[in-house]
């Protein structure tokens, strides 16, 4: 067994490796680019090392400097976790060459499947069912169309290489094919170094299951299914295991075709086929049909763990040191039902940007699994992926996990950003997923209900209030008037604008609180307050803004505007496009000059590993452009702006050095 092994990875995914090589009695080495060196992996692990700048590019994607660390550090293993260098054969070539031992599957199993068309011919042979549509080496634009017209829209391009739902894009008619394409090139190339696409059909109603596969090189298990099917843009957001509807005969029929599928390729380590399902008829045997295969752990392995006992991290780094399938391969069995839910920093009421800032307050509940990599006071940048925590519950019953995941999500909190909580407690107590009924399609079809942010209450404005004065913890408020109660003006501004809220303190631990026109009497009994006879949440106060935390209505964010800052009116210009995150510019559409309508894409911004379209506002005509693709933006910079509505002067262009 490995004496010491290095992590060449970061965030959760390197906390929890690290968590089991502790248990094993395996010492670790971390690695960190120049902003991680206080991440709580570094923290974690048993040594650290510094290995390049923040962009991925200059660290966590230079593998010749992971395997100087490794050798520095006498680590005898690398284990990759997932993403960066997870599922590059060269990387893995490279380790092996250092006479270090690569904690995954071999180079050539990883080139078999990391091309998805060959991948599919591959699968063919085998027996394993395919996805009808086009994955040939023609990769000319008219051709890529006539498959598409062939196959039968809606059609699903997809890059070649990688995963994530990166260079993936749904088209549904011949007339939006083209940009489509482009789109998914241009984010593939991106992300793989590889523009490549091929061109499937899209089911009408498609399940996301998965199958979770291992092997020690000679055979293969399967350790049953897992369903992905809560997805946006192509990105799981809830993960259960087993899948909801599950049949025995087709159990049987995806497990076996998961198994051809790994033996084929002589798959060592932990692994993950995908297939797509029609679901329109319920699960049936002959209705999936084989992806793609992930040659690496998932992220959303946990609910695996969860129904079988098995530490498939542990199992890896036993079969990388030359181990057989453990014992407990040939008697697997599922124990109950487990959800995974993922807490991203990212604001669902404006599209799932993803958002960057210092988390000032962060609590989880007990009674849950949590895999992070954040504390409170971590700060999330715009260089990796905004995942602050994965949230899993297990349950004798999927009825029981769900409960218990509902009560974990209300019991989270998060103060510092916005982030996808609120939305994952509404897509948790939607009737169609309590039932079972789930779809790939299920969140864009309900998005606008699933994203609204709650609406806070008068309870909720008030705490603010009180939590803003200073009020919410002891000692008991002080001071006094002569002729009457103390009473005291607060201003806040919640999402919708300014809300007035009066204070009048009536005794030690007594006030009312007028929101609008509506009074209510707060008391405090036992350190905790209570509005109108009801126990409250609870505050924080950090910095200019107070964070409310309901464990039934959700969390709520007051800012508290500074009385000596006057309003310029707005300091954007109308008509102005602005960088709404930090990210690289990929793209400018748009010429000055240029007439647009509403909704026309201008600027193509990448950040946090996601290609985001930014698009106009309202018709017109484009008066400047401020960058040029290549350029590194930050967030709130002018990227393009329209002159104001009727203005018919000659446009000037402005261009970035």
């Amino acid at each position: 067994m490995f004496r010491k092994i290095l992590i060449a990875n970061r965030g959760e995914i390197a906390c929890r490796i690290i968590r089991t090589a502790r248990d094993m009695g395996i010492a670790t080495v971390a690695v960190h680019s120049d902003v991680d060196g206080a991440a709580l992996h570094v923290a974690m692990a048993d040594e650290a090392v510094a290995i390049g700048g923040a962009a991925p590019a200059d660290s966590y994607l230079r593998g010749d400097r992971i395997i100087e660390a490794a050798l520095a550090t006498g680590a005898e293993a690398i284990h990759p976790g997932y993403g960066f260098l997870s599922e590059n054969p060269g990387f893995v070539e490279a380790v092996e060459a250092a006479g270090l031992v690569f904690i995954g599957p071999s180079a050539r199993a990883i080139r078999a499947m990391g091309l998805k068309g060959a991948a599919k011919a591959l699968m063919e042979k085998a027996g394993v069912p395919v996805v009808p549509g086009y994955h040939g080496d023609n990769q000319d634009d008219e051709h890529l169309a006539g498959a598409a017209d062939a196959i039968g829209y809606p059609v699903l391009v997809k890059a070649v290489a990688g995963g994530g739902g990166k260079g993936m894009r749904r088209v549904d008619s011949p007339k939006d094919f083209a940009e489509a394409l482009r789109a998914a090139r241009a984010e593939a190339r991106s992300a793989f170094g590889n523009d490549a696409v091929l061109v499937e059909k899209f089911i009408a109603k498609p399940r996301h299951i998965e199958v979770q596969v291992f092997g020690d090189g000679t055979r293969a298990v399967h350790l049953f299914e897992r369903d992905c099917s809560l997805q946006r843009r192509h990105q799981k957001v809830i993960e259960e295991a087993p899948a909801p509807g599950m049949t025995d005969a087709m159990r049987a029929a995806m497990g076996q075709a998961a198994v051809r599928a790994a033996e084929a390729i002589g798959y060592r380590g932990a692994g993950t086929v995908e297939f797509i399902v029609d679901a329109s008829e319920g699960l049936r045997p002959d209705r999936f049909w084989f992806m793609e295969m992930n040659t690496r752990l998932q992220v959303e392995h946990p609910v695996t763990e969860a129904i079988t006992g098995i530490d498939l991290v542990e199992w890896q780094i036993r079969v990388a040191a030359g181990e057989s399938l453990p014992p407990e391969a040939d008697r697997l069995a599922i124990s109950g039902h487990a959800v995974e839910a993922r807490l991203y920093a990212e604001d669902p009421a404006g599209g799932f940007l993803p958002a960057t800032g210092r988390i000032g307050h962060l609590s989880f509940p007990p009674g849950v699994r949590v895999d992070s990599g954040i504390r409170a006071g971590d700060t999330i940048s715009p260089w990796y992926d905004p995942m602050i925590a994965k949230i899993i519950a297990h349950g004798p019953t999927r009825a029981i996990a769900l409960a218990r995941l509902r009560k974990a999500l209300a019991g989270t909190e998060v103060a510092g950003l916005v982030t996808n909580l609120g939305f994952l407690s509404a897509l948790v107590d939607h009737p169609d997923f309590a039932a079972g009924d789930v779809d790939t399609g299920l969140v864009e079809r309900h998005q606008a209900a699933l994203a609204a942010p709650p609406v806070p209450r008068p309870s909720h404005v008030a705490l603010a209030a009180i939590a803003a004065c200073g009020l919410d913890r002891p000692p008991a408020h002080a001071g006094f008037a002569l002729h009457g109660p103390l009473v005291r003006d607060v201003a806040l501004l919640g999402a919708d604008g300014p809300v007035p809220v009066r204070l009048s303190v009536d005794g030690a631990d007594t006030l009312r609180v007028a929101v609008g026109d509506q009074w209510l009497s707060a008391r405090r009994v036992n350190g905790r307050w209570r509005l109108d006879g009801t126990p409250a949440g609870h505050a924080l106060l950090l910095g200019d803004a107070v964070e409310v935390f309901d464990a039934e209505a959700g969390s709520f964010r007051f800012s508290l505007p500074d009385p000596l800052s006057r309003d310029d009116g707005g300091a954007t210009p109308s008509g102005a496009v602005v960088a709404p995150m930090p990210g690289l510019v990929r793209d400018v559409l748009v010429e000055p000059g240029a007439g647009v309508a509403a909704g026309d894409p201008l600027v193509v911004l990448e950040a946090m590993k996601m290609e985001h379209t930014l698009r106009a506002g309202r018709a017109g005509r484009v008066a400047a452009v401020s960058v040029r693709a290549g350029d590194q933006v930050e967030a709130g910079q002018t990227l393009a702006t329209l002159a104001p509505e009727g203005e018919d002067e000659a446009p000037q262009e402005e261009k970035s050095a």
